[in-house]
């Protein structure tokens, strides 16, 4: 059976977040994105993964991580990373 992923990744150099999704290993999903690319976060390479959610379909983790960007906010997005009840 597939797993599929909603991540987040935090880079300390630009302070920022990053919220995806995945079918992939993770691992390796991260590594592509501390590659030299264009793209968003192809601007650093220290992110690290943060935060992970696992779906059973692909549809049910890109829907998880649309209503996460839709919230706009980094201090929600870090309370989900932390844990903490908002």
């Amino acid at each position: 059976m597939d797993v599929f992923h909603l991540y987040i990744l935090y880079s300390s150099l630009r302070d920022k977040y990053y919220i995806g999704h995945t079918g992939d290993d993770l691992n390796e999903r991260l590594r592509k994105h501390n590659s030299n690319h264009t793209g968003f976060t192809g601007k650093t390479n220290d992110w690290k993964i943060v935060y992970t959610e696992e779906f059973q379909t692909k549809s049910e983790a890109y829907q998880r991580e649309l209503q996460i960007k839709k919230w706009k906010s980094s201090k929600r997005i870090a309370q989900l990373v932390q844990r903490i009840p908002s």
